[in-house]
């Protein structure tokens, strides 16, 4: 195994910068997003568990584990991940079949997405999103000219993604199938495949999302409230119009580190969907803008991780990078839209931050897949091993 110093050789000058960015950033994102969701969950630990730190205690170690994970995807060699792609596609399918079996599958308001490990219980979407992110780059390395040249070779990863899809849509979680999608369209786009096809592929795309929104009344509802969400704000609209006081209240510097009031159960979910929200209350539009920039100066390190890769022709680690820049900037996007009132109202993580042992695990072994792209790059001289 090369020791993570072995990336910052002469050899590798710039993929050893964005790597000090990436571990930097991801520090601070860490320690920034434990202080965010303690200060937003203590309250609702406190009335629930009985214990203030409730949240706090099992954050802290998510985040052990998750920093497990990361060690676990360093030290384990590119060439395992292009080996077992399938296996990993054919795991994650696996649970996301588990979760919708009654008895195995955990339902939670409405909807049964976890498996009971015990004190723990594991997200199957999240789970299925890293494996089918090392799936999606080892067929893109194996097939690249199909990709770019012919229909079959476009279409037959989109086949595996849509079969993601309807299973995610089972259970039911919306979020998911978007991030999902927008990852997969995304690597396949970044792949080279050819403008026609994936302007096609784009409106099916749309058309399908919008036909899954309107097929749900409970979608359509929240679709209606997002357009106006004070007419109706102690019903459809309650959690938007929550969200935007606990901004409104925050104005430029925020009323302080724990003196949100918004998180004294005005605003639900405040602690995993809407920590954000709170935050900004706690820290301002400056505290929010800094938090901002921090995701996207760690999702440029890993883009310039990725083209470094992509330059050496390591193409399934560049597409493992550019994957999990597409996937965690979604995350960010969607989660933050939702809170500022841009986006509907749905339930998805914001990475680093929200409280959820699945997100936390999936995104640091993320992290730890770029990290291990960066070892191999000093080892490359121009080709595929």
């Amino acid at each position: 195994m090369n020791l993570p110093w072995t990336a910052l050789s002469p050899n590798s000058s710039e993929a050893a910068q964005a790597l000090r960015w990436q571990l930097g950033l991801l520090l601070t994102l860490l320690l920034t997003g434990l202080v965010a969701m303690s200060s937003a969950s203590v309250e609702h630990a406190a009335a629930t568990y009985g214990d203030a730190f409730y949240h706090v205690k099992r954050h802290g170690l998510h985040l052990v584990l998750g920093l497990l994970a990361l060690g676990v995807t360093v030290m384990l060699p590119l060439d395992f991940w292009r080996r077992t792609g399938g296996l990993w596609l054919l795991a994650g399918l696996a649970l996301l079949v588990l979760v919708l079996v009654p008895g195995i599958g955990r339902e939670i308001n409405g909807s049964r997405r976890w498996l009971p490990l015990g004190p723990f219980s594991l997200q199957a979407s999240e789970v299925m999103k890293f494996c089918l992110l090392v799936y999606l780059a080892g067929y893109l390395e194996r097939r690249a000219l199909r990709v770019q040249q012919h229909w079959r070779g476009f279409l037959n990863p989109m086949l595996v993604v849509f079969l993601v899809l309807l299973l995610l849509l089972a259970e039911p979680d919306f979020g998911a199938t978007v991030v999902t999608v927008v990852t997969a369209m995304g690597m396949i786009f970044l792949a080279g495949v050819r403008l026609g096809q994936f302007l096609a592929l784009l409106g099916s795309g749309l058309l399908a999302l919008g036909l899954v929104v309107v097929a749900e009344p409970y979608r359509v509802k929240r679709l209606v409230a997002f357009t106006d969400p004070w007419a109706d704000q102690f019903n459809s609209g309650y959690q938007l119009t929550q969200a935007l006081i606990a901004f409104g209240r925050g104005e430029w510097l925020g009323v302080g580190l724990g003196n949100s009031v918004q998180k004294l159960f005005y605003l639900p979910e405040a602690h995993t969907d809407f920590v954000f929200a709170i935050w900004a209350e706690e820290f301002g539009l400056l505290g929010a803008l800094a938090v901002l920039a921090a995701f996207a100066g760690l999702v440029a390190a890993v883009l310039r991780i990725g083209r470094s890769a992509e330059r050496r022709e390591l193409r399934f680690g560049a597409w493992l990078c550019y994957g999990a820049a597409l996937l965690i900037s979604g995350q960010v996007f969607i989660n933050v839209g939702v809170n500022t009132g841009l986006l509907p109202t749905k339930g998805l993580t914001l990475p680093f931050f929200s409280y959820g042992g699945s997100s936390v695990l999936v995104t640091l072994a993320l992290m730890g897949l770029v990290w291990r792209v960066a070892l191999e790059l000093p080892r490359q001289r121009g080709g595929q091993r």
